[in-house]
């Protein structure tokens, strides 16, 4: 784990990661939140929600009723998260372009995170744009936690190689 030498200092503004708790918090968005993929956008809200956990960037959950359905494939595989529980994957199609597993949502969190039953989230690096609010989010390395990372956040963060034991 990072001392705490390693973490960023703030600015006005800003969070740190290692501020936010575990097990993680879920909170209702204020700003829009977008996805665009292939020249489409593919799911817009301010119905959003944002879980937040030590280490990770602020991962974003849209609800199904803000998400282009038609842009959606179920995709094979699941996974387990000792919070929320089984997450189920989707591909995006849209344009003649595709994304495998580009988005993952829990048809049946835990009681905690009921709020999210149902809502998508979306993996930045396997998506053209995500916006939160006026500020363009970038990936989280490694590609597993799927955070997304705008200047307002700032770490380290967990995901890179070698912060698995993070």
């Amino acid at each position: 784990m990072p001392s705490m030498a390693g973490r960023s200092d703030l600015g006005p503004g800003q969070e740190s990661v290692w501020d936010y708790p575990r097990p993680p918090r879920l909170e209702r968005v204020g700003d829009v939140l977008c996805v665009r993929f292939a020249g489409e956008t593919i799911a817009e809200t301010t119905r959003g929600y944002r879980v937040l956990e030590t280490s990770h960037p602020p991962v974003y959950y849209f609800p199904p009723d803000d998400i282009r359905a038609e842009f959606l494939i179920a995709a094979e595989g699941r996974s387990h998260c000792e919070f929320k529980g089984v997450a189920r994957y989707w591909t995006l199609d849209a344009s003649g372009a595709r994304s495998a597993k580009a988005a993952w949502g829990y048809p049946e969190p835990t009681e905690p995170y009921r709020a999210i039953k149902g809502f998508l989230a979306f993996y930045a690096s396997r998506v053209d744009e995500c916006w939160v609010g006026n500020e363009r989010a970038r990936a989280q390395d490694g590609d597993f936690y799927g955070g997304w990372i705008t200047p307002r956040i700032v770490g380290p963060f967990k995901g890179a190689p070698g912060t698995s034991a993070w």
